[in-house]
């Protein structure tokens, strides 16, 4: 997996994509002041990460507040069922109650800060919340920081089970952020639904964006429990072939975290979002 050449797309991202993503018709000038996060903005996430698991979803929510979420938007959903696992929850109401789930695991292991793994992810969620928050929808959008993903997908086998079986044909898609930061954002094939992967191929090519696909044998991320259910889902990562001298390591500190990659993965999530709330709630299954 090449790496990515700062020099080139920070060019390129700047010149070619720093416009607002219409999320309806109209959109951009109804919200003239939408925020699309700079790289720069991105990279200043990383400078102070959450080393300890205890202090994650606080951290979560102290950057979701700070980019602008108030205190009676957040929503603790505990699951005593699953050995108390508590995943963050956010709503944007849309016009309609279909749903698109945007997700990242907050909880690490290893001896490092989980700043790849999986700190990337909950930088992408909170900038997609600030973009996104205030603006017109069609659908509504669901944002799950999830706990234990680490333990076995705990956090959101635990919210996919508490889905009625009458409300699941509601939930349009799943987009996971999981691990961006060591290269190009990328597929990760044995997580991810085909419809999907062919939209963000699709998306990626509209936008320029620098995108790869991977299968990572053994493994699964939040994705799978959705797919599980019959759910359309994706999950979106930046690993290159070192990863695994990185993740649940000492290694997986700040200093290795490529700021343009997570940006890439931020801008890539958000174009997708705007694609799936313009498109009928069943056209991934």
């Amino acid at each position: 997996m090449p790496k990515l050449d700062c020099l080139h797309w920070c060019r390129r991202l700047l010149f070619g994509l720093m416009f607002p993503i219409a999320l309806s018709p109209g959109a951009a000038q109804e919200h003239p002041g939408l925020r699309i996060s700079t790289p720069a903005e991105i990279a200043s996430e990383f400078a102070s990460v959450p080393c300890d698991n205890a202090g994650r979803l606080p951290a979560v929510r102290a950057m979701l507040t700070r980019l602008g979420a108030q205190d009676s938007d957040f929503r603790i959903d505990r699951f005593d069922a699953y050995d108390g696992v508590e995943n963050l929850v956010l709503i944007l109401p849309g016009e309609s109650p279909e749903k698109i789930v945007i997700g990242a695991h907050y909880d690490k292991i290893g001896d490092g800060c989980g700043a790849v793994d999986n700190w990337t992810g909950q930088v992408a969620l909170a900038h997609l919340y600030r973009t996104l928050h205030g603006m017109q929808l069609k659908k509504t959008l669901v944002f799950v920081a999830f706990g234990r993903e680490e333990n076995g997908l705990v956090g959101s086998r635990a919210m996919v089970s508490a889905i009625p079986h009458e409300q699941l044909a509601s939930y349009c898609a799943m987009i996971n952020i999981d691990s961006l930061g060591l290269a190009r954002p990328q597929v990760a094939d044995n997580m991810s639904s085909r419809t999907l992967e062919r939209l963000a191929v699709d998306v990626a090519n509209s936008m320029d964006i620098p995108f790869s696909h991977v299968t990572i044998g053994g493994s699964a991320s939040d994705s799978n429990a959705f797919t599980a259910k019959k759910i359309p889902a994706i999950t979106l990562h930046g690993l290159d072939r070192n990863w695994m001298h990185v993740l649940h390591r000492r290694e997986d500190q700040a200093s290795k975290v490529n700021p343009m990659s997570v940006y890439l993965g931020y801008r890539l999530a958000l174009s997708m979002v705007a694609r799936m709330d313009q498109t009928p709630c069943d056209a991934y299954r």
